[in-house]
């Protein structure tokens, strides 16, 4: 969800947070039929805040306070919203009104809105706006998705570079076409190029008959438009940037990425790696239909059967000795539940860290020997520990070092695996926070019990 560009609304502070009790009171004018009432408290809300108080109002509600409000209804509440709960915002506005409002929108937020469009509606709404915009927004329609085209302002300030400071502050004040919001001026050649920028702070403090580049940063990154989303926002990261001019294939400007539009896709990126992670899709939300949220999580479901059925079976060789030894059964889910645990662990640090774009293929064999003497260290004291608990419990000693063996061998597979599986799930072209989450527990499961049913059917009985 990519936040709109802040152009003023007033911020309610303190004394109109979407807390409980305000949406209560909202709930309770529109069931008394009292829509002015509700109008009067949401009106001095920030967009965003309305967003969200269209999130927590239940469907019919939000309904009435969107019919309540279609006469005013502010575009940038449109950018804000949920997926979910912007398809019903959509479709209770209705193609005209929905036109007015991508046309009030920034380019960005405009192709966010009209990309999740079935492709009729989408036409019928391109169609209804002005052509200048139309093609604005089809051009960035025609960029990757989640790529830096698709992320920019086509509302850019760009100057020649054989201007003054003075003759850019003349046509920043004449020009119409400007954005709301700008931290820099980008200097282009003759063949629409970017060759630097002037941050507006250092543009004030320069005499006005000072050359443009004279006083512009020459070392400038420049971000294609192709580039993926994810890509763009870790060069904000490493070079912190607070805006960067996006160029065609040719190396025109077309474009800028700002550091607000960055926020937004790191906070969409974090998020997906999350999902990802627990095995939920990016469609599986709060908002989500109960038959959708079924479907996406049903993939998932069923490889952590296929893996549950695969430690089953490993058990059922050792039914012999289970039956002989009722204690095995008893001591098996810490097993299970240790390696999960530190294989979770170890997948979650090298899948960040591949993100981040820390782990490479040049330091991975040091990582995963560090996360491999981690797992000895927590191994031999979880096996310790263990031991003894196991020793006490049911007056074995060999019972004891038998799970305490498993343990720490469970422990080291767990450092070995959950840091090279990534590594080598990334390495051949697949998301690693899709693919490692099953396979690892699988692993670390089938080696547990494995391991420690065996030592156990050869030491004990």
């Amino acid at each position: 969800m990519r936040k709109g560009t802040d152009t003023g609304a007033m911020d309610t502070g303190p004394g109109r947070e979407i807390t409980p009790e305000f949406v209560s009171s909202i709930n309770l004018a529109l069931d008394q039929n009292q829509t002015d009432d509700a109008i009067s408290m949401v009106r001095s809300l920030h967009y965003a805040d309305l967003a969200d108080l269209l999130e927590n109002l239940a469907h019919l509600r939000r309904e009435e306070l969107v019919e309540a409000l279609r006469s005013d209804f502010d575009q940038n509440i449109l950018a804000e919203l949920d997926e979910t709960i912007r398809e019903r915002v959509i479709d209770q506005l209705g193609i005209p009104q929905l036109a007015e409002v991508v046309a009030g929108l920034e380019t960005d937020d405009a192709i966010e809105v009209v990309e999740e469009l079935d492709a009729d509606v989408q036409l019928e709404v391109l169609g209804s706006l002005p052509e200048n915009e139309r093609s604005l927004i089809k051009e960035g329609l025609s960029y990757p998705e989640d790529s830096a085209g698709r992320l920019m302002q086509r509302e850019v300030v760009a100057v020649p570079q054989e201007w003054t400071v003075g003759e850019a502050i003349d046509y920043m004040r004449d020009s119409k076409d400007l954005p709301a919001d700008f931290f820099d001026i980008f200097l282009i050649n003759s063949s629409q190029n970017p060759v630097g920028t002037v941050p507006l702070s250092r543009m004030m403090r320069t005499n006005i008959g000072v050359p443009l580049i004279d006083v512009m940063r020459k070392h400038i990154k420049i971000v294609p438009a192709d580039m993926d989303q994810e890509e763009v926002a870790f060069l904000f990261r490493q070079r912190d940037l607070i805006s960067a001019p996006v160029v065609d294939g040719v190396g025109r400007l077309v474009g800028v990425i700002t550091v607000d539009d960055i926020v937004d896709v790191i906070y969409e990126e974090h998020e997906e790696d999350i999902m990802r992670l627990a095995g939920v899709g990016e469609e599986d939300d709060l908002y989500s239909a109960v038959i959708d949220t079924a479907k996406s999580r049903f993939a998932w479901l069923f490889i952590h059967l296929i893996s549950a059925i695969l430690a089953a079976y490993v058990i059922s060789f050792f039914a012999g000795t289970i039956e002989e030894m009722v204690a095995l059964a008893i001591l098996m889910p810490i097993v299970a539940a240790m390696g999960g645990t530190a294989s979770v662990q170890t997948l979650t640090v090298a899948v960040r860290a591949i993100a981040m774009k820390e782990l490479t293929m040049s330091n991975a064999y040091r990582t995963i020997g560090k996360e491999v003497a981690v797992g000895i260290l927590n191994g031999v004291i979880f096996a310790i520990i263990i031991g003894i608990v196991a020793w006490v419990w049911f007056g074995s000693p060999a019972l004891g070092g038998v799970i305490a063996l498993a343990i720490g061998l469970n422990l080291i597979v767990a450092g070995l695996v959950g840091s090279s599986l990534p590594i080598l799930i990334h390495r051949i072209g697949f998301d690693p926070a899709v693919a490692s989450s099953a396979f690892l527990t699988s692993i670390t499961d089938l080696v547990g019990f494995y391991v420690f049913l065996g030592l156990a059917a050869g030491l004990l009985l």
